[in-house]
């Protein structure tokens, strides 16, 4: 019952999340959440650093996949120390990987790549996980079923990139082709339901100049999917279907990043299909002998054990200081700039 409600609750609460931001994100309204003063202007004007709701949904993006890992390992059993561990290496990887591979493929310098920490995070996961078991088993006794530990971290993984698709939205990034461009049968398909995009300081608008026109919603396809593909790997986990929840996952997830960027319209870099369409073939082909050579695993999943797990301080001030350093690192804006002027209201002296 504990399961079947927790499954239960993380599908409300995406919904919620996800049909509040396809509805107001794509305004202009919701791309800079603040604009700090930095250096003053010879016209006494002040140079601003703008602080972006890309940041603020990245952020929390971080922090949710975040929970629902160390949920998901507490449950099995898994110590503090463990999933700190586990988490802290992982991110420590993936995070630069999402800003090298960018620079990498796309040559710029200013940008990330979710697809690129995913292609790093699922072929480096496998062996990572192995050889943090054996140390962890060596030093502190500590069993870390390799199926299970696996299933739970690319299920965080999913819900991790599925929400962060909201930061998409708000900036106007990976967005898909104009509607009025593409095949009847996707014209059909979407109808009325197109992205608008409102604001000329959005990626859409300065790389494209497609703000104003109805563009394929492929950001929020790529959130239902995302969001579907770990509420079915959460039901195979909670019935201990450990290597099949991990397959579902990263097939699912990566099949349809593969097929979704023939609907996008942003440069992928060079090529009819781009290098991170080539990863995801590899990364979903890859998880096949990697869940087929991972021994099965009976260990039990006890969801309220990973649900008190997550009112501990220390996991508290570690989530709290995740979400933190997410939103410096990618919330500070290095496209856009802003000029700020202070002055005083004269009638209200």
């Amino acid at each position: 019952m504990a399961a079947a409600l927790f499954v239960a609750g993380f599908c409300l609460l995406t919904a919620v999340m996800l049909v509040w931001g396809f509805r107001h994100l794509p305004r202009e309204k919701w791309q800079f959440l603040a604009s700090l003063p930095s250096v003053r202007q010879p016209d006494g004007c002040w140079r601003g650093v703008n602080l972006t709701y890309y940041g603020v949904f990245n952020a929390n993006a971080y922090l949710l996949a975040t929970a629902v890992g160390i949920c998901l390992l507490a449950a099995l059993g898994i110590p503090c120390a463990g999933f700190f561990l586990i988490v802290a290496v992982l991110l420590g990887i993936c995070v630069p990987a999402s800003k090298l591979i960018a620079r990498l493929v796309e040559k710029k310098k200013y940008t990330f790549s979710v697809g690129g920490a995913a292609f790093v995070g699922i072929l480096g996961g496998p062996p990572l996980v192995w050889g943090l078991g054996r140390v962890l088993g060596a030093r502190m006794g500590v069993e870390l079923p390799l199926a299970a530990t696996l299933a739970a971290l690319a299920i965080a993984y999913a819900v991790g990139e599925g929400v962060g698709r909201l930061a998409c939205i708000s900036f106007g990034c990976c967005y898909g082709k104009p509607l009025s461009g593409t095949h009847p049968l996707i014209r059909r398909l979407f109808g009325n339901r197109g992205f608008v995009f409102q604001g000329a300081t959005k990626k859409i608008a300065f790389a494209d100049g497609l703000d104003g026109e109805p563009v394929v919603p492929v950001q929020a396809v790529t959130a239902i999917v995302y969001c579907a593909a770990a509420a079915v790997g959460l039901a195979l986990f909670f019935g201990q279907w450990y290597r099949a929840a991990f397959l579902e996952v990263v097939v699912v997830t990566q099949l349809w990043r593969f097929f979704s960027e023939f609907l996008r319209a942003d440069y992928r870099g060079a090529g009819r299909i781009s290098k991170y369409q080539t990863m995801s073939l590899v990364a979903a082909g890859a998880a096949v002998p990697f869940a087929l050579l991972c021994p099965p695993s009976v260990a039990a999943v006890d969801i309220l054990a990973g649900l008190r797990s997550l009112w501990r301080p220390g996991v508290l001030v570690f989530l709290q200081a995740l979400w933190l350093s997410a939103f410096l690192y990618t919330g500070r804006s290095q496209v856009t700039g802003a000029r700020i002027h202070f002055h005083v209201l004269q009638d209200r002296i």
